[in-house]
């Protein structure tokens, strides 16, 4: 039976609530988690990470049999597209793992409830369901409700021809042309999974460059071999308006041609997902961003109410959520609880995929620090050869005078591993003389990290160093 207090309440049952109500059972509290979606894991197990990356994966395997097996001697015939079987492959993988969180709120006896939770004063929150409604106290409440697609002004969102990465994972058909407005990770990301698959794909940038705030070399390397996967890019396009007439979509780009087209991504980022929790009530005010503002231990102005993920400042991204959730019940419960946000990783499964920790070159430029470069070239690599994939590098920049690494940046298959060890690296303060004098089994691909560390002090042994 549902009792009515609890030591915490989580209002998010995503990668930051299920985490932080899992890790307070650990820890001896009782917890209630509220979420108002029938299947637990938020945006990113259920329409977000998991359901695109089930679907990089089995357009990549596509892509493959179509164009890449006959240099390994594996000769196929007619290849052909069951995108029901796709999807369907997609939705297992979501039920499946939707299901773990529930058997992990089971074990770990996680009260959960299905509905909206509202705060109606500190420490209480009226939890409307199905079932009708319900007031519960808690001594600690946390907000960990993820984000939504951003919209984009003069662009109004049909749930069909014009839509988000939401409908965008679920088309039903391959669109003949899809534009796809924003060249971060997600426009990325999805317009590669429909371009595999068949579609024209063109990606609007209002900047001059793709995945801003990543490294600029890696980005622009990255846009050439995209292009000659067949993905076309119009940077410096600033989308003015998009509409629906007769079946086709038209796009229309301040100074530039109008684009027609059969489906619309608008990719344009995330905003914090933070009405109608009942913020006002408290005396919490979030920002023009809708994002929570919190100080020590993720703790907002109201007593007794705390805030991790998306709804607060930092990138939307599932593992900052997960991290940021253990740190503040760690604290709650008294125990040491930090976050490094300098090694936050972030990855673009793309393929090639793109990884990326601390600062960039550019921001260090930025901020008058006096840095060094190493540079690999996948070309180099033994293991990239074997692969048949050699496009790509690894970019490590360390402290002038520390040597201490202060980036790390990689272009390249399986790129999103590699970028662990740099990360690890980095929290535990590595030098680029340290990363160098690991040993890397060979032949891998994580021995460009090595010899990427190498080149910091022009030490690289099969590739002279690049800056």
């Amino acid at each position: 039976m549902t009792r009515d207090a609890y030591d915490l309440i989580v209002i998010g049952g995503g990668p930051g609530g299920y985490v932080a109500a899992i890790r307070a059972t650990q820890l001896g509290m009782s917890v209630a988690c509220i979420d108002e979606n029938a299947q637990l894991g938020g945006t990113c197990l259920r329409v977000g990470c998991i359901p695109s990356k089930a679907l990089l994966e089995s357009s990549r395997h596509y892509d493959q049999a179509r164009h890449g097996f006959a240099p390994h001697g594996v000769l196929v015939g007619d290849v052909r597209l069951d995108l029901i079987a796709m999807h369907q492959r997609k939705s297992q993988i979501v039920k499946k793992l939707a299901g773990g969180i529930d058997g992990l709120f089971k074990q770990a006896r996680v009260t959960r409830l299905q509905g909206r939770g509202r705060l109606t004063e500190p420490g209480r929150v009226l939890v409307v369901g199905l079932d009708g409604e319900r007031s519960l106290a808690a001594k600690h409440v946390l907000i960990a409700t993820g984000s939504r697609p951003a919209p984009l002004a003069g662009v109004a969102l049909d749930g069909d021809r014009i839509g988000t990465s939401t409908e965008a994972l679920a088309y039903s058909e391959v669109p003949k042309q899809l534009v796809v407005i924003g060249a971060g990770y997600i426009g990325l990301e999805l317009g590669s999974v429909w371009s595999r698959l068949g579609a024209k794909v063109t990606v609007l940038e209002a900047l001059d460059r793709i995945l801003p705030g990543m490294d600029l070399d890696l980005a622009r390397n990255a846009q050439q071999l995209f292009e000659k996967q067949g993905i076309s890019f119009q940077l410096g396009a600033r989308v003015e308006n998009a509409t629906v007439a007769k079946g086709k979509c038209m796009v229309r780009c301040s100074g530039a041609e109008t684009l027609a087209c059969s489906r619309v991504l608008v990719a344009v980022g995330r905003r914090a997902n933070t009405e109608d929790l009942g913020l006002e009530t408290v005396g919490i005010s979030p920002d023009e961003r809708g994002e929570i503002p919190v100080g020590d231990n993720f703790a907002t102005s109201a007593p007794g109410v705390y805030a991790v993920g998306d709804c607060i400042r930092g990138p939307k991204l599932a593992h900052k959520a997960s991290h940021e959730a253990l740190a503040c019940i760690d604290a709650l419960a008294g125990r040491h609880a930090q976050v490094n946000y300098d090694t936050i990783p972030g990855v673009v499964y793309t393929h090639p995929e793109i990884a990326s920790v601390g600062r960039t070159e550019q921001q260090l430029q930025e901020e008058g620090r006096e840095y060094r470069s190493g540079v690999f070239l996948l070309q180099a690599s033994g293991r990239a050869r074997t692969l048949g994939e050699t496009d790509g590098s690894v970019k490590i920049l360390a402290d002038a005078h520390t040597d201490r690494i202060l980036g790390v940046h990689v272009l390249g298959p399986h790129a999103g591993d590699m970028i662990a060890e740099a990360t690890a690296a980095m929290e535990f303060g590595a030098s680029a003389e340290d990363l160098a004098h690991v040993c890397h089994a060979h032949p891998t691909l994580a021995e460009s990290l090595g010899e990427a560390a190498l080149a910091v002090h022009r030490r690289a042994i099969h590739l002279p160093a690049v800056r």
